[in-house]
C-alpha cells in the first residue's frame, strides 16, 4: 500500500491511497485522482517520506513536488488549515445525514413544499442557476452549495 500527500490547484492537502505507485499514475493519467474538497483533477504529489521507524524519530516533509518530472516545482507559502478542512467535512457529513436528495427533481420539490404540497423536510439536490433565481424570486429560500462529486458518496 503506497500513502501519499496530494495537492490540488486551490491548494487543498489530502492523502491518497494507491495499491502502487502505478496505481496513482494510471489513475491519475484517467483524471480519477480528484481533490475531496473541490473536485479539481489537477493534483500534484506532495512529498512523502518512508516511515522509519528509527529512535522514534518522525521526519516531515518540507514543501510540494509535482507529480510529471517536466511540471515546475512549487512550494506552497501557507498551506489550508487542517482544523478548518476538518470542520468543513464534518459540516458536509452532518448536511448529508440530515438531508433527503431529491436530484433533479429540487425546484420541483422546493415549490411543492412551499405550496404545501408536500410535507417539509430538508432536501438538497440539483437546480440550474435559472431555476434558484426563480426560486429565490417566488420567496422561496434556497442555498445554493457547490458540493464536488467525491463528496456526494460515502465520506472516508
Amino acid at each position: 500500500m503506497k500513502v501519499l500527500n496530494l495537492h490540488c490547484t486551490s491548494g487543498h492537502a489530502f492523502e491518497g491511497w494507491f495499491a502502487s505507485e502505478d496505481d496513482f499514475q494510471s489513475q491519475h493519467a484517467r483524471g480519477l485522482v480528484t481533490c475531496p474538497m473541490c473536485g479539481d483533477a489537477g493534483i500534484t504529489k506532495g512529498l512523502s517520506a518512508p516511515r522509519l521507524n528509527l529512535r522514534g524519530g518522525r521526519a516531515e516533509a518540507q514543501g510540494h513536488v509535482a507529480a510529471s518530472d517536466d511540471a515546475r516545482q512549487e512550494v506552497m507559502a501557507a498551506p489550508p488549515d487542517p482544523k478548518l478542512q476538518a470542520a468543513w467535512f464534518k459540516a458536509v457529513r452532518e448536511l448529508m445525514a440530515k438531508t433527503e436528495d431529491v436530484g433533479e427533481r429540487f425546484a420541483d420539490e422546493a415549490r411543492r413544499m412551499h405550496y404545501g404540497e408536500a410535507e417539509e423536510r430538508n432536501i438538497r439536490g440539483q437546480a440550474t442557476a435559472g431555476e434558484t433565481r426563480e426560486l429565490l424570486e417566488e420567496g422561496i429560500s434556497v442555498l445554493p452549495l457547490a458540493l464536488p462529486e467525491a463528496l456526494k458518496g460515502p465520506l472516508q
